[in-house]
């Protein structure tokens, strides 16, 4: 009971304007439910997935916070009606083509939005990386002799992104995503400068903790921009423009801060990345606010303010919860899924490892190029080139991937494919990671096999790690509903923390093994992880049946959609609309149908 409670705090969603009866369950939702439900459950039903397979996981990165009044709307004709305090004549709301719709907003507005926060978004994770380009330099000027002890600065920026996501992701939601890109951007830009100037190693790691931690808001935030300009259509594609930055950060931070580090130092490699995210930060600052509550509030506000008239209103003017409240729910609900939900418990495990051993490559190739083939810095980062290639090739698939996707059956109760067709993507995916990584162990060394054949192993690899974690993300945002952003928030602490923590080994680990046998077991490790996505492909669903939260969650799922079509069917018949109050009873009993078979259908499931 205590992690029910806990759980039925807070719900996350991005929030949609109802312009239509069809719309309306998008907003209904009873106040006694159990669980609060959102409009990422109540439309998850509705929402096609033929057209974004990425859907759930777009949902789930776009959350919002709900009222109580939002729970009560009552859909009338054109306007809501809730109670006398807020009359419906007076509530602000989007018009049809209102220009301060930001998905209303003029497509090269839109290509401009999404260069930008995709470009401020690169320079944070490549600063992740860039890092250990200075190391040596870094290392000679300031006496440490300990790689591993130097290696903390990569250790230290990937936990302070895992912290800093957990804050900075709700705050947007409370006070609009421009003004958490301008403050937090500028902080990150400022915390740049100590490390450029710094005097010890020690200056180095507790900056750059808190320079992650303000530059997170970027990974946080900007796919919501994305998900708030974007219409279902085009969502994909916009998703996979905008991911062209974040997924390409790790293998051009070593590329840019290797040449950076030979030709002008290693303090080159931070005052680059002050510059870039200088930019990234003008760039930010001359953006619009996207997230529709914080505009509608304003909107709001202004209105009542101009007319001295407080009955304009919008519905999201009342704050459920305060924002300790929220910062308590969404620093604690994470960990609450990842140690009592056994689903997560594989999945976190299975990410966490990829990216970890994906972080080890900032290890291995400079001890396989610099220190055993002689390549300087900057030519060492260039061999990163073949997983970004690998990156790139898996964010051009999106459409052959769509297509498989939506190969799969539809399930009868929602009339969608199953998060499990998510998951044969990740199949796929499980088998090229560790035929890169054996492909890389077996042609590094000796120095005789030539450089190519190493370089190209990281195609593989790179799109291999880009589908695990774009799909994976995904089939955990379909599987947990309204909790998927706390499901999602809990995997990026854990694989941040592993990411951050393995490479610590990685010195030791290759000096004892050599890069052949010590790149061997790593492979294997993979290979050994390659029946996870498989069970999950073959049984998800009867595993996701056994979660009681998940059970919990499709039940109040189909509760909501039938509270829905009641009141569909009583406003048409308020507006005199016959027809469609007899649809609206069809539909109620065809959803109830749905139901009984439904819970028939879990009730028979047996693992």
């Amino acid at each position: 009971m205590a992690q029910e409670k806990e759980l039925g705090m807070l719900s996350s969603s991005r929030p949609a304007t109802p312009t239509s009866f069809a719309e309306v369950d998008k907003e209904l939702h009873s106040p006694s439910s159990p669980i609060p439900t959102t409009s990422s459950d109540a439309s998850s039903l509705h929402d096609s997935i033929n057209s974004d397979p990425l859907s759930a996981l777009e949902r789930a990165l776009t959350p919002d916070l709900r009222t109580d009044a939002e729970l009560t709307y009552t859909r009338t004709g054109t306007s809501f009606a809730t109670n006398a305090s807020r009359p419906p004549d007076f509530e602000v709301d989007f018009a049809a083509d209102d220009p301060d719709d930001p998905r209303n907003f003029p497509f090269w507005y839109k290509g401009i939005i999404i260069a930008a926060v995709s470009f401020a978004t690169w320079t944070v994770v490549l600063y992740s990386t860039s890092y250990t380009s200075s190391m040596p330099g870094m290392m000679e000027e300031f006496g440490v002799t300990s790689e591993p002890v130097a290696t903390l600065g990569v250790t230290m920026y990937l936990t302070g992104l895992a912290a800093g996501s957990l804050i900075l992701a709700p705050l947007s939601e409370i006070y609009g995503r421009r003004p958490i890109y301008i403050g937090s951007l500028l902080i990150f830009c400022l915390l740049v400068l100590p490390c450029a100037l710094a005097t010890s190693l020690a200056e180095i790691l507790v900056v750059r903790f808190f320079g992650a931690m303000c530059g997170s808001a970027m990974i946080a935030n900007s796919p919501g921009t994305v998900a708030d300009i974007t219409n279902e259509t085009y969502r994909a594609l916009a998703f996979s423009i905008w991911s062209i930055g974040p997924m390409n950060g790790p293998v051009t931070g070593p590329l840019i801060g290797g040449f950076a580090a030979e030709y002008l130092g290693w303090r080159w490699t931070n005052w680059i990345v002050l510059i870039l995210s200088g930019v990234g930060w003008a760039a930010c600052s001359c953006l619009k606010e996207t997230y529709a509550p914080a505009i509608l509030k304003k909107k709001a506000a202004k209105m009542r303010k101009d007319t001295g008239d407080d009955r304009w209103w919008c519905r999201y003017d009342q704050q459920k919860l305060s924002v300790g409240e929220i910062l308590k729910v969404n620093l604690s609900r994470p960990f609450v899924l990842t140690f009592t939900e056994p689903i997560l418990w594989f999945w976190d495990a299975y990410i966490a490892t990829i990216y970890g051993i994906l972080y080890l490559c900032f290890v291995a190739y400079p001890l396989i190029y610099q220190d055993l083939r002689g390549w300087s810095a900057g030519f060492t980062g260039l061999a990163f080139l073949g997983i970004g290639v690998g990156t790139m090739l898996a964010i051009v698939s999106e459409p052959l991937v769509r297509r498989m996707i939506q190969a799969h059956e539809k399930e009868p109760e929602t009339g969608r494919v199953a998060p499990e067709a998510s998951v044969s993507i990740v199949c796929v995916a499980a088998i090229l990671i560790p035929v890169g990584q054996l492909w890389f162990s077996w042609t590094s060394v000796p120095i005789t096999i030539h450089w190519i054949w190493p370089i190209l192993s990281g195609i593989p690899f790179g799109a291999g790690n880009s589908l695990v974690f774009i799909y994976s993300s995904n089939y955990l945002a379909s599987t947990y509903g309204i909790y998927s952003a706390s499901a999602l928030a809990g995997n990026s602490v854990i694989r941040s923390f592993v990411g951050g923590t393995l490479p610590l080994a990685g010195p030791a680990m290759y000096a004892a093994m050599t890069p052949q046998w010590a790149g061997t077991m790593l492979g294997l490790l993979e290979v050994a992880l390659i029946p996870i996505p498989f069970v999950f492909y073959k049984w998800g669903k009867q595993i996701r049946m056994r979660s009681p939260l998940i059970k919990r969650l499709r039940e109040d799922q189909e509760k909501s959609e039938k509270r829905a079509a009641r009141a569909r069917r009583h406003a048409a018949r308020r507006n005199g609309d016959v027809r469609m109050a007899e649809e609206g009873a069809v539909t109620e009993t065809r959803d109830n149908e749905k139901l009984e078979r439904s819970i028939t259908g879990e009730r028979d499931v047996k693992v």
